[in-house]
């Protein structure tokens, strides 16, 4: 058995997730090693019990050949959380999914995404306004990513599509049950220029359970989320909760305050929420919007970008001569994933460049 058909069994099997795959990881040392081992040394494991030991023990090893089997007849890829192809975003959010199933590909770039989410009952203002923004942004660099949902999830989509930009949908049923089923042909269309992902395996249906599960991933693979149309109980709502619980940045179009349909966004700008009218206060919220030049005083020294702070700071230290994101951490008080942030919006604004081996210098 190879490590990744060991992690695809592991996503096989019900209730293991990242946390406690690094339980057993700790004890066993390799995926392979987990399946070898005896109920007893399993169940003793902290978090694992009794039920997922016994789960692990009778966990039949064609159920692997057989979600193989039927990932190639579909042209899906399967990517493990330790591939170099897994979304670094991703990696940071607590309970990042084992495995990812991919119809498409997932580019560097995708880094720099943002999610657009609503109401499967919007209304002409909530599906127009999501195509709109979608395509502004997508139309300055930034993948959109949504849920492949009717409503608001669709028009964002096609929006991105329309401005020839990237896209990523994220499915709450695996890829045997594309969901919706008339969405069937936009899940091809996005493949084509981005991606659709599940981490759920091949024959998932699309339960109600699952999509909560979902949510936590458009918005664990965004800088950013925007709700331009969502009710009281809205999923659209849940995937709010998770973005902020990931330290992600919630945005919201205003409403009509007698529509059912904006309950839910117009409390979330009582509660803090970014009000948005154009794309224009996304991406400078975010500080992804065109990078102005201001004038130095001294003619001899070199113009410099007008940057937030952490963002001139980091940009000082990338010169002409390459430097890696280890010696970044050293040189600075930010961390790994502070870093990566702020190299992606100075990668945007074309200020500096990666080189091979993960290095960077000034473009």
């Amino acid at each position: 058995m190879t490590e990744l058909e060991a992690f695809v069994g592991l996503n096989l099997i019900s209730n293991i997730g990242s946390v406690r795959l690094g339980k057993l990881l700790e004890v066993f040392g390799s995926p392979q090693e987990i399946f070898s081992a005896k109920y007893e040394h399993l169940a003793s494991v902290s978090g694992i019990g009794g039920q997922i030991a016994s789960d692990i023990v009778s966990f039949k090893k064609e159920n692997i050949e057989k979600e193989f089997a039927s990932s190639k007849k579909q042209g899906v890829n399967i990517i493990t959380l330790f591939d170099q192809d897994y979304p670094c975003i991703l990696k940071e959010i607590p309970g990042a999914p084992l495995v990812l199933y991919v119809l498409g590909k997932i580019n560097v770039e995708d880094n720099l995404s943002f999610g657009i989410v609503g109401s499967r009952r919007a209304s002409f203002y909530g599906l127009i306004n999501a195509e709109r923004f979608a395509s502004g942004l997508s139309a300055q660099g930034v993948t959109i990513v949504s849920g492949m949902a009717r409503g608001v999830d669709t028009y964002a989509h096609r929006g991105a599509l329309k401005a020839q930009g990237r896209t990523i949908a994220v499915m709450g049923s695996g890829f045997n049950h594309i969901y919706p089923a008339e969405n069937t042909d936009l899940a091809k269309k996005i493949a084509l220029s981005g991606a659709v992902i599940s981490e759920f395996p091949m024959d998932t249906k699309p339960l109600a359970q699952n999509f909560p599960r979902r949510n936590r991933l458009i918005s664990g693979l965004s800088l950013g989320i925007l709700i331009t149309e969502a009710a009281k109980n809205s999923g659209a709502l849940i995937t709010a909760d998770f973005a902020l619980e990931q330290g992600r940045d919630v945005f919201v179009l205003p409403g009509r305050i007698d529509s059912l349909e904006s309950m839910g966004t117009n409390a979330l700008i009582k509660q803090g929420a970014k009000l948005v009218t154009c794309c224009e206060d996304i991406l400078e919220e975010l500080n992804l919007g065109i990078a102005k030049i201001r004038k130095s005083d001294n003619p001899a020294i070199k113009q410099k970008p007008s940057c937030l702070k952490d963002e001139g700071l980091l940009y000082d230290y990338i010169k002409q001569q390459p430097i890696a994101i280890d010696d970044l951490v050293a040189k600075t008080s930010l961390t790994s994933s502070q870093i990566f942030t702020l190299i992606l919006r100075l990668q945007f604004k074309k200020l500096i460049k990666e080189l091979p081996g993960k290095q960077f210098v000034r473009s």
